[in-house]
């Protein structure tokens, strides 16, 4: 029975289980000094994945989530329409927000949109990944990648929008195609038996709006530990419910990745293959963008490539792209995946986004370089 347990256990975290592993053989065969362990945990990364994690399940203890759930399937009366509006409300907040923050906004509400509908949840939450990669891209602030090459090229915000606009809309018109003929087109069928009735608590949906505000500022200007301090140290003295309830093993798995794909990143063997690829012809840069993201994710594959790369914002066309195909391709896609926990979501996602890859990736390239 134990056995059992253990074997299930590994079987629903093996993306945990296969990142710990990786980090424990490099760490073997390859020792590095702790500073740079600590340097590839990323850990004011995880502290704002800590502080999100708490004010979102705040968000949904709070009811409101249920609640806008209900008002919005009351004025759409289509799947379809009702799965564009998602996307579209998904790709905007990215562009704000960040793709992760927005993806915690919005996969609860396809949640609970979900429990008192037949909307197609697995289907809408791969759409939704896809909208985060599509909308982040548009911005120096949607994504991480985007950032940390807006901090290094230093070109004004309109001018990196700019650049980036017709790729975003060529991302974007793609993944509304695919919303629009993958969707279901039939109405909308409400379960209320399912409907959640219990009252919306304003006080704790103020607070949590609050928390999630002040932590995305706080990460914005570098302070995500101690802003998830903050949080932490309220809800362990007088909600310790709350934080029992948060997705702790979603934390441990970012933290294996980080460390298993940022070491991989810094093998002297992998160092020494950039040197043979000239970067400097643009179809080179644009291939390596994206087959690193498809290997390494597309944070480390930026900054596995910035250094070599003369063009940062060819860079970021590049890994922006390689954010699809491969769930590995965009840490999006894994917390998508994470906070949906549908069955056979993996596979889905493959589905859907390997083949969108295949098709982007070309005509983003024709786009960028010869339209836009």
């Amino acid at each position: 029975m134990i056995f059992s347990n253990v074997r299930e256990r590994v079987k629903s975290e093996w993306l945990l289980v296969a990142f710990a592993t990786l980090s424990i053989v490099l760490a073997i065969v390859d020792p590095r000094p702790l500073a740079d362990y600590q340097r590839w945990l990323q850990l004011s990364t995880l502290a704002g994945l800590l502080g999100l994690l708490i004010a979102i399940q705040g968000i949904r203890d709070s009811g409101l989530v249920q609640r806008l759930a209900a008002v919005l399937l009351a004025r759409a009366h289509s799947l379809r329409v009702v799965g564009v509006l998602l996307i579209c409300l998904t790709a905007v907040l990215s562009m704000v927000l960040t793709n992760d923050v927005s993806l915690f906004l919005i996969v609860p509400l396809t949640l609970a949109i979900g429990r008192i509908s037949n909307l197609p949840v697995l289907r809408v939450v791969v759409l939704e990944a896809l909208a985060v990669n599509a909308g982040s891209t548009l911005t120096p602030i949607g994504n991480p990648q985007n950032l940390l090459l807006w901090q290094y090229v230093r070109v004004p915000f309109l001018h990196f929008v700019a650049v980036m606009l017709p790729v975003f809309l060529t991302m974007f018109a793609l993944v509304l195609l695919v919303t629009w003929f993958w969707l279901p087109k039939g109405r909308v069928e409400m379960k209320p038996e399912h409907l959640d009735g219990h009252p919306v608590s304003v006080s704790q949906a103020a607070l949590s709006l609050v928390a999630l505000a002040l932590m995305v500022v706080m990460m914005d200007h570098g302070h995500a530990v101690l802003s998830a301090a903050l949080l932490i140290v309220p809800f362990a003295l007088f909600d310790w419910r709350l934080l029992a309830r948060i997705d702790w093993m979603l934390l441990l798995t970012f933290a294996a990745i980080f460390l298993g794909l940022g070491h991989f990143a810094n093998l002297s063997w992998v160092q020494a293959a950039l040197d043979h690829i000239d970067l400097s012809k643009p179809l080179n840069l644009y291939v390596s963008g994206i087959l690193g993201s498809q290997l390494i994710s597309n944070v480390p594959a930026t900054v596995l490539l910035m250094e070599h790369a003369p063009d940062a914002m060819a860079l970021a066309v590049a890994v922006n792209v390689g954010g699809f195909g491969g769930a590995i391709g965009s840490l999006a896609n894994l917390i998508a995946l994470r906070l949906a926990n549908q069955p056979g979501g993996m596979k889905v996602l493959h589905q859907v986004s390997v083949p969108f890859l295949l098709v982007c990736a070309p005509l983003v390239y024709v786009v960028w370089r010869y339209v836009g």
